[in-house]
């Protein structure tokens, strides 16, 4: 389980030191404050000699003023007219102790964006609304199959089964074929393989925790600050961005083949103005021999150190697809029940406009693709 607040914050305690003194005798002249030092040492001269003074403070020059500083409310005034005492001060600065992301994984900071689109009505998109996402870490790549092979191996010897065994091209590209039902047991597995407390559970007493079958797992039957789990929509859409705002990409608002792998279909052969790949396949990949995946990491990663979030496979969401509402939400989790669940972030098979980070698709919970894979895992971190 990952709890620690990734985040530095820097804390005043306490306010503004002001400094007054009482209790001088009526003949005395106005006491002077003839310094105050770094390490509190204040010395105030021009009073009579042998009076008793008292250092007062307040927090606000309105007071209230007190005096309550154990060996301040009497200070005795030497032969010379002044004294000078040691005043406790009470700012200081302290670090909210960080801890450093897994190995492989990136943070992605909590706040608010601007989720959906407003370029294709009727794509779902709309309306454009604002989320507060809270912070939580994310794989740098996509699950390779070498990852989801040492993972199912484990799973399939502690309990646990699957109906896909998933596929992929090579060690070093992304599993595909898989469901969400498989996938989010293969969560729980990794998390209780790594020893962590699991996410998803098969009832609302969240003690049965879920390995074996097709179950529709409610959003109160997860301990969602626990374990490795599957994004919500928003938080995917959210680490897609990667901290850029109102761009159809990652990276801003063009494509082409040196940014991600789709399939071409640029404006000079009747398609999209804004793609400027290749017509097809990505030619790189494209070796006659289907699935036409690359490796994980093999393009350029987006703002907070993410890779492929547009292309090379799908990506599986938690969420029941619905239609957006205009009002603001914080950390929307999606409805309580559905038909289909919500993939993101396109892929080698399909066109330039689902790669854009806005763009939603959805698909039965149980079926899986070669064009589907399994895409982010992590472990949530505390709400910031």
């Amino acid at each position: 389980m990952k709890t620690t607040r990734f985040k530095t914050q820097i804390q005043k305690l306490g306010g503004m030191l002001l400094l007054v003194l009482a209790g001088v005798s009526a003949s005395a002249q106005a006491p002077v404050i003839a310094s105050f030092g770094r390490n509190g040492e204040l010395v105030c001269t021009n009073l009579q000699p042998g009076t008793t003074a008292s250092v007062e403070w307040a927090s606000s020059v309105l007071g209230p003023w007190t005096n309550t500083w154990a060996g301040l409310d009497a200070v005795t005034v030497d032969s010379n007219g002044r004294f000078q005492v040691r005043v406790p001060m009470f700012y200081r600065v302290r670090g909210i102790p960080v801890a450093v992301p897994p190995a492989g994984m990136v943070l992605i900071p909590g706040g608010p964006f601007t989720m959906g689109c407003d370029e294709y009505p009727g794509y779902g998109e709309q309306p454009i609304h604002t989320v507060q996402v809270g912070g939580f870490c994310m794989d740098k790549h996509e699950v390779t199959k070498a990852l989801w092979d040492e993972v199912y191996s484990w799973a399939i010897a502690h309990g646990y089964d699957f109906y896909n065994p998933g596929l992929g091209k090579a060690a070093t590209h992304p599993v595909h074929t898989v469901s969400w039902f498989d996938i989010v047991k293969w969560c729980n597995a990794r998390s209780e393989k790594e020893g962590r407390v699991p996410a998803y559970y098969t009832s609302a007493a969240q003690t049965g925790v879920y390995r074996s079958g097709q179950v529709n797992v409610l959003n109160y039957w997860v301990k969602w600050n626990t374990g490795y789990r599957l994004p919500t929509e928003a938080e995917w859409e959210k680490a897609a961005r990667g901290g850029l705002s109102g761009r159809r990409f990652p990276w801003g608002d063009t494509i082409s083949h040196a940014l991600a792998n789709y399939y071409g279909d640029p404006a000079w052969s009747g398609g999209y103005a804004y793609d400027f790949g290749f017509e097809g396949y990505h030619p790189t990949y494209n070796d006659g021999v289907a699935p036409y995946t690359s490796p994980a990491g093999s393009f350029a990663a987006n703002g907070y150190g993410l890779y492929d979030m547009a292309g090379n496979v799908w990506e599986w969401c938690w969420d029941w697809y619905e239609a957006y509402g205009s009002a603001p939400q914080t950390d929307p989790r999606g409805p309580p029940f559905g038909s289909h669940r919500v993939f993101r972030g396109g892929s080698w098979y399909y066109f330039a406009v689902g790669c854009r980070s806005a763009y939603r698709g959805l698909y039965y919970p149980d079926a899986g693709a070669a064009s589907l894979g399994s895409a982010w895992f992590w472990p949530q971190v505390s709400k910031s």
